[in-house]
């Protein structure tokens, strides 16, 4: 993987490049429950939020949330799926569809699954919201695992020791358990820590490129009374927690169409369902990003890693 710059000016120009928008994407987990304990205690929390999933500014049940300390961030989303336990089970336990997932985020440039000795791994690539070369991407390679596959809960890791910048201890959780309506109650997590260099990387990358940018928890209310939205690393994991969670939705909803017609209807729904929230998650037009991601596609299957 290429370093990064060493000095702040240097930094600026790389983030301003696309580079720390990676870091945003292919963050990790807080740690998985064992399994014996991860499905009780998940259909607790549903049972916890129904406020929460029944009023919020999403418009469908969500719930967001994030964390902060001085090595690291965290991002959470407990959701409910409009589709069945076995569909999400079958679609999400499979490391090929996880690429089909993380393909769908403006800035993941390629994803290829493959089983070498030590087990599945996906090889993921991470550059600009534009269109890019493989060459000049961020290549971070993902251990991936099904921790646990029953009939009443699914819980499948990615985990990565480093990233861009400075930044390690990816962590990538997605858990699932079955509802007695035949929807599904999903729990997708994650977090990465960093270093000095990471630190003074966001830092910067916060204070130019991202110096307007915005989460989604409100943080009280302006003199005019509109909401004020979180900002810094909280705002920046909740945003791409949101760009995950909406293409895991994007991908089961496309699951059902013909698979002539899965990718278009994922790439469409994907960015759809994050114009909803522009002042958030607008980077590029619906053409531009309809281009690239074909482009893109193509190319992961027939490129080597």
């Amino acid at each position: 993987m290429t370093d990064a710059p060493a000095n702040p000016r240097s930094i600026a120009a790389w983030l301003a490049r696309g580079g720390m928008l990676a870091l945003g994407l292919l963050c990790a987990s807080m740690g998985t429950a064992r399994a014996d304990d991860a499905a009780p205690a998940l259909h607790a929390k549903y049972r916890a939020l129904q406020d929460a999933l029944g009023h919020n500014p999403f418009g469908k049940p969500i719930h967001l949330d994030s964390g902060e300390t001085s090595k690291g961030v965290s991002g959470d989303i407990h959701a409910v799926v409009d589709h069945s336990f076995t569909k999400v089970s079958e679609a999400l336990a499979t490391a090929d569809h996880w690429c089909d997932i993380l393909i769908l985020h403006v800035n993941t440039k390629y994803c290829r699954a493959s089983t070498p000795r030590q087990g599945t791994v996906l090889d993921v690539s991470i550059g600009k919201k534009h269109d890019q070369p493989l060459e000049q991407a961020y290549r971070v390679v993902f251990t991936y695992r099904v921790l646990s596959q029953v009939s009443d809960h699914l819980q499948v890791a990615l985990t990565a020791d480093e990233g861009p910048l400075g930044t390690r201890n990816y962590r990538i959780v997605l858990d699932a358990v079955p509802l007695a309506d035949g929807r599904t109650f999903t729990h997708l997590s994650y977090s990465y820590t960093y270093g000095v260099v990471g630190r003074l990387a966001m830092r910067v990358y916060l204070g130019t490129v991202a110096k307007d940018k915005v989460g989604f928890t409100i943080t009280g209310a302006g003199t005019d009374g509109r909401p004020v939205y979180i900002d810094g690393m909280r705002g920046l994991v909740e945003r791409n927690t949101m760009r995950y969670y909406l293409a895991i939705e994007a991908f089961l909803d496309a699951v059902s169409s013909p698979p002539q017609a899965q990718l278009e209807k994922r790439l469409r729904a994907w960015f759809a369902a994050t114009e909803r929230f522009p002042r958030q998650l607008h980077e590029v037009d619906e053409r531009a990003y309809l281009e690239m991601k074909r482009k893109e596609y193509r190319r992961q299957q027939v490129a080597a890693p």
